[in-house]
């Protein structure tokens, strides 16, 4: 049996990267090839299951010596242990495989200097924890340990390839797996009762928007286009501690009346049925599991080029791709999907776009991964350096 580590700092059930994770070990749980084992500071998932917490959670003040002390705790971890294979969530150099579930930091840099100002540009140049991710991921990515990356889209695989001249026989792409029975559409009566159960109209459209850290996935562009179409509603999911300035965003362009902020939600799927689409014009997402879980409950996305989950949408068939900053182009794709027919085809499109994204066919590729590399290594146990 192949004793496999699995490193991520914490889960928390909102987390877009710690849903891939529960995903991947509930998956993995079902066969007896791996004895799994995760690492981390704190695990607050109901299902522990089928495998091994270790805590890892080294007190330290400030970001950067939390994110020392943890790598060094872990890597302490993995030699006591003995692992077959290491695979670390978190940007750690000398694991084995390493998923980039968080793109890479140099390019989400890029895209935040969009939208910040001279002083924040200024101070993000010079920040001790930025210059700590980006020489780390350096030191990640040019590791001779490193076996796998793990990329959960083209659009990640190509910036790594083109920052870090990483072989690509050593990058994977493994899409997210959704879960197509939880989330699957509603009829029409099904889908007025839940918009009447949240409080939103049953006479306008709604669009969803889902997400916490409302700079990064774009809510003010996502409320700048439902203000220029007066018959939509935006159901905003997810928190903010800077929520407040959106709420003001939305009075001063007089759309207030129509953004509902619902904080974050454990039971996605009626927030998803109430809505008639994913309204997501994030800044920079390697792939977020939201993309997933609206296009298989019958939802049409609207949603970024700087978004791994683009790849995923045929212009005016799954959806439509914007520019993360325009505004305008975003309320012009409000506008089609107003359109009942388009509505349609996009929603049985989404639903059939996704429908081989199974948690199933996500274990047997990362099995078939990790038995490549246990086979081409001989199955030798390794010790992290």
């Amino acid at each position: 049996m192949t004793r496999l580590a699995i490193i991520r700092q914490r889960y928390r059930p909102d987390g877009g990267a710690e849903r891939f994770v529960s995903q991947a070990l509930a998956a993995l749980a079902e066969t007896s090839q791996l004895d799994v084992s995760v690492i981390t500071r704190g695990w607050e998932g109901e299902n522990r299951s089928g495998y091994q917490v270790l805590q890892c959670d080294p007190q330290q003040r400030g970001r950067v010596e939390r994110e020392q002390a943890f790598a060094g705790k872990a890597l302490q971890l993995l030699k006591e242990h003995q692992f077959d294979l290491v695979q670390s969530h978190e940007r750690i150099p000398g694991c084995d495989i390493y998923r980039a579930g968080d793109g890479v930091h140099k390019v989400w840099l890029q895209q935040r200097d969009r939208v910040i100002g001279c002083l924040q540009r200024f101070w993000q140049q010079r920040s001790a924890f930025h210059r700590y991710q980006l020489a780390t991921e350096k030191a990640l990515f040019t590791h001779p340990e490193l076996k796998a990356v793990i990329c959960n889209s083209e659009m990640v695989k190509q910036e790594i390839i083109q920052h870090f001249a990483t072989p690509t026989d050593k990058i994977h792409v493994i899409y997210n797996a959704v879960d197509g029975e939880r989330f699957k559409p509603v009829t029409a009566d099904q889908k007025q009762a839940l918009k009447k159960k949240l409080g939103l109209a049953t006479d306008k459209p709604v669009a969803i928007y889902v997400g916490s850290g409302f700079q990064r996935k774009g809510l003010e562009a996502a409320i700048g286009a439902v203000a220029k179409q007066p018959d939509y509603q935006l159901l905003v999911v997810g928190k903010d501690k800077k929520q407040r300035r959106y709420e003001k965003l939305a009075a001063r362009l007089g759309c207030a009346e129509r953004v509902l902020f619902a904080g974050v939600q454990k039971e996605m799927p009626e927030y998803y049925n109430a809505a008639d689409l994913l309204l997501l014009p994030t800044l920079y997402d390697p792939f977020p599991n939201v993309i997933l879980e609206a296009m298989s409950s019958g939802l049409p996305v609207i949603t970024s080029r700087k978004c791994g989950g683009a790849e995923f949408i045929r212009q005016g068939e799954e959806g439509f791709v914007t520019d993360a900053l325009d505004v305008d182009a975003m309320a012009a794709a409000l506008g089609q999907l107003k359109d009942p027919q388009q509505w349609q085809r996009s929603s049985v499109a989404a639903r059939q776009r996704v429908a081989a994204c199974t948690p199933e066919n996500l274990a047997g590729q990362l099995l078939a991964l990790y038995q490549s590399l246990l086979s081409g290594t001989g199955g030798r146990v390794r010790e992290p350096v």
